[in-house]
């Protein structure tokens, strides 16, 4: 068979001495070598002998996977954005504070970290919602809380706030009642402070009875009204209303000591009445040297048959204390209204302090009948009604 010569050009073996002498290629092959489809070079890479298809290929594969990759990025940034502008929209309203006052909240067992995060936006210890989520949700710290009491400054640093809980840095909560404040003015003051809850308080004051002589009294909005000592406690913060109530009404009768008591039976006064009367001196009084004047004008009025005729009575029973009370507001039908009953009304109508109670024990001895109290407070006094009048005029 003859042997004709191949197009292509034998590869040499190796090994074989016999091709050591290679060919001169002929440019028929070297066309043929051009179209034929080069593989890089595995050891030196060289890619030069790549066709301009498969270059353009490649190329275009690369634009492909960028612009993809720069649509996921956009749409991730968009959803983020999305999921940002729902989460402070649905932030819950913040209470207001006093910037000058620590606040105080208790992380009970079993309290979830959301609800956490809620209470401690809600109440202003932080005012940055996302801030707070990331310190504690994304960086792990949820499980990590420690239960207790806790006293923050309004509008903290979340990271503060975090290394706090996480630490377990609780505090002592000292809170203190005013003279004259109502059980509802406690309630919100305890509220505020985040130790009860201001409606449940209300509701367990109504039936509060600590001691046989405050009793139950027919036609009184919280039995314990004016029993509730006005003072400066201490918690823990884990307390119960109740317990809460029992320490404030402890307080009381550790302060009416004994000969106290001995003074208001002489008097023919029960213990009851002394704070209903001192309820009354507390709120009327704003100095001290009017207290008791203003407690032996009371007490003469209940001993000549004269109805008290105190515009405290009446702020009692309205919703929000006004300045001066008008003759509509002293037609109220109340058993609380002293100027349409006689005697006193069904109980205290805030918790009197010990100098008004004093005050009670301690009456002044004049003939005054009538006072009447300027802009700034001090209390002007007359025996008769005329006398009073004229006083009001000038005064008012």
């Amino acid at each position: 068979m003859d042997q004709k010569q191949s197009e292509w050009p034998k590869k040499p073996v190796s090994g074989d001495p016999g091709n050591k002498e290679k060919k001169q290629d002929t440019p028929k092959q070297e066309n043929l070598q051009q179209e034929k489809t080069s593989q890089p070079d595995e050891e030196t890479g060289d890619q030069s002998q790549t066709p301009t298809w498969l270059t353009q290929m490649t190329q275009r594969s690369w634009w492909t996977k960028k612009k993809a990759g720069i649509a996921a990025a956009v749409l991730a940034v968009c959803v983020a954005g999305v999921g940002l502008t729902a989460f402070e929209l649905s932030a819950p309203e913040q209470m207001a504070v006093d910037k000058n006052q620590p606040i105080y909240l208790t992380v009970k067992p079993g309290m979830a970290a959301s609800d956490l995060r809620e209470q401690l936006y809600v109440r202003g210890v932080v005012n940055d919602r996302l801030a707070l989520w990331w310190d504690m949700k994304v960086k792990g710290y949820d499980g990590k809380i420690q239960t207790g009491t806790y006293a923050f400054d309004p509008g903290s640093e979340p990271q503060e706030v975090v290394r706090k809980l996480v630490t377990g840095e609780t505090s002592v909560i000292k809170f203190t009642i005013p003279e004259g404040f109502g059980v509802q003015d406690i309630a919100k003051r305890l509220a505020a402070a985040g130790l009860a809850d201001e409606k449940t308080f209300l509701a367990e004051a109504k039936d509060f009875v600590p001691y046989d002589y405050v009793g139950r009294h027919p036609n009184t909005r919280y039995a314990c009204e004016g029993f509730l000592f006005p003072d400066t406690y201490e918690l823990r913060g884990n307390e119960d209303n109740v317990t809460i109530m029992k320490m404030m009404a402890r307080d009381f009768d550790e302060r009416f000591t004994p000969e106290m008591r001995a003074l208001a039976q002489s008097q023919g006064l029960s213990i009851y009445q002394v704070v209903t009367l001192a309820s009354l001196v507390e709120k009327e009084a704003r100095y001290a040297e009017d207290r008791p004047i203003i407690a032996q004008v009371f007490l003469k009025r209940l001993r000549i048959g004269m109805p008290l005729q105190s515009d405290t009575t009446l702020q009692y029973l309205l919703n929000e204390p006004k300045e001066d009370v008008t003759i509509a507001d002293t037609q109220m039908e109340s058993p609380y209204n002293t100027y349409q009953n006689m005697g006193l009304p069904p109980g205290p109508i805030a918790s009197p302090g010990m100098a008004a109670i004093d005050a009670v024990l301690h009456p002044a001895s004049t003939d005054y009948l009538y006072f009447v109290a300027d802009r700034q407070g001090h209390n002007h006094y007359s025996m008769t009604y005329e006398e009073h009048q004229a006083i009001v005029e000038q005064v008012r």
